[in-house]
């Protein structure tokens, strides 16, 4: 693989301010790894590159960008709870003071810097701003994407790419990459039918592009197409089952074909040997929300769980107090609520609420009063068999639920509450509310086994 040196990034119209070529290829090669979704160790993972650029040029502002940024953007940390990266955001703010930065270096930091903050809308603006002079800013469009995701900003995670993807030329670098970038954001807005050519593309061009099968899995979820979705996985697990960021999520998107399905055992199997045992080994935000998610699923369908919310507990726990994001909370509780952790429960929902009258711009905290408050409550009712409280709180909700961030099918779950405490409600003001929203769920996605197995069930109770 050619990484790129100060002349080929100058080339490429992104000049980056240091002498050292040294320091440039391996800023490449970490923006690569980035977007591959892999460590690659012929590189030296994410990490030896980023110690090696450090070493390589102390002063390198692009360096400490990518490096504070790849720290923020995965969400499992922030300035507020990690003194080193809140001295090294500080640092890359004083080394781009000192140094004679071009303008679209100055605005990396500065999103980098807003971001830190909690002010990812801002971010995006200068993230934005970069990709409106330099559309081929690989960095700059992936912080981008990322942060629009977190916020739930579906049409904007889209446009961003859509504005960019004809600067992408077959020569330029990871552009099919791009493919399966711009694939996934014309997914969630339901453009189906281009999102699956686009990813096919970048599949036929990088086979292991791990991105571009998660999208795939998104497309056959989204039409409930579970026996096309379980074959295209079990045909391409070969290519991504190493990309060690991504395929534990690859892995619950298979398991949720099978939920879907009601083949409990068999996504337990997939729990069990490939999703837990990722978590435990990385602690990563994204292994967590996998687990959280899933066990929660089955526990909804009535699967028994035996001690695995235990097993999950310990990693969890950790972040009760982070609140970095809404979306992370809500995977948070339904473990200690699995666990019966009480404790540790009332300490999310106790710090959660003093985060949601803190000042500043951090615009998760401010969404806490309105939507992460209601949405955790619901949680905790449904534990403690309130279904009609459920109710209460997540219908006047539900359509702001999206700005937790998230996908579609990762935010399905909170349907999925929503569905099982209008079936059993007890209370006659809540009585065709199950059957209006299994209407408006097999309406949406037809020959769903999972929808016909909960209308069976409401009919069951006489609701439908």
């Amino acid at each position: 693989m050619s990484l790129r040196d100060c002349q080929a990034w100058k080339d490429a119209g992104l000049p980056l301010s240091t002498t050292s070529n040294e320091a440039c290829k391996l800023f490449d090669a970490t923006l690569t790894q980035y977007i591959k979704w892999t460590n690659d160790k012929s590189l030296g993972g994410i990490e030896g590159c980023l110690s090696k650029l450090k070493a390589a040029d102390p002063n390198f502002a692009m360096g400490h960008a990518i490096s504070n940024g790849l720290m923020l953007v995965g969400t499992g940390t922030s300035v507020k709870l990690d003194k080193d990266l809140d001295q090294a955001v500080k640092t890359m703010v004083e080394v781009s003071r000192t140094q004679t930065l071009t303008p679209r270096e100055q605005l990396h930091v500065s999103a980098v810097e807003m971001f830190a903050e909690g002010n990812f809308p801002k971010a995006c603006d200068l993230w934005e701003l970069i990709l409106r002079d330099h559309p081929t800013d690989l960095l700059a469009l992936k912080f981008s994407h990322n942060a629009h995701f977190y916020l739930g900003l579906r049409e904007q995670m889209r446009d961003s790419v859509a504005r960019v993807f004809p600067f992408w030329t077959p020569s330029t670098p990871l552009n099919s990459y791009v493919k399966g970038i711009y694939a996934f954001g014309l997914m969630e807005t339901n453009f189906y039918d281009r999102a699956e050519k686009l990813a096919k593309e970048a599949l036929s061009i990088e086979p292991t592009d791990a991105w571009s099968v998660h999208t795939m899995a998104h497309i056959h979820e989204m039409r409930a197409e579970v026996k096309d979705g379980m074959e295209f996985m079990q045909r391409t697990e070969g290519h991504w089952k190493d990309s060690d960021m991504l395929a534990s999520h690859n892995y619950w998107h298979w398991a949720l074909y099978l939920i879907e399905k009601g083949e409990y055992e068999a996504a337990l199997t997939i729990y069990d040997s490939q999703i837990l045992p990722r978590l435990k080994a990385s602690g990563t935000m994204l292994d967590v929300v996998n687990s959280c998610s899933m066990l929660y699923r089955l526990q909804m369908e009535g699967v028994s769980l035996g001690q695995r919310w235990q097993a999950v507990l310990p990693v969890t726990k950790k972040h009760t107090r982070d609140h970095v994001l809404l979306f992370n909370d809500a995977h948070l509780l339904m473990a200690s609520l699995g666990a019966r952790d009480l404790q540790t429960t009332q300490e999310l929902m106790t710090t959660l609420q003093e985060a949601s009258k803190s000042p500043g711009e951090n615009c998760q905290h401010k969404l806490a009063q309105d939507v992460g408050l209601p949405l955790c409550q619901a949680l905790v009712e449904a534990e403690n068999g309130n279904p009609d409280r459920v109710l209460e709180l997540l219908l006047p909700i539900r359509y702001r639920i999206v700005e937790i961030g998230g996908s579609t099918a990762q935010r399905d779950v909170f349907n999925h509450l929503l569905l099982h405490a209008s079936i059993n409600c007890t209370s006659s003001i809540h009585k065709n509310v199950a059957r209006n929203l299994l209407m408006e769920r097999d309406a949406l996605r037809p020959n769903s086994p999972l929808t016909e197995r909960l209308i069976r069930k409401a009919t069951a109770v006489h609701l439908m």
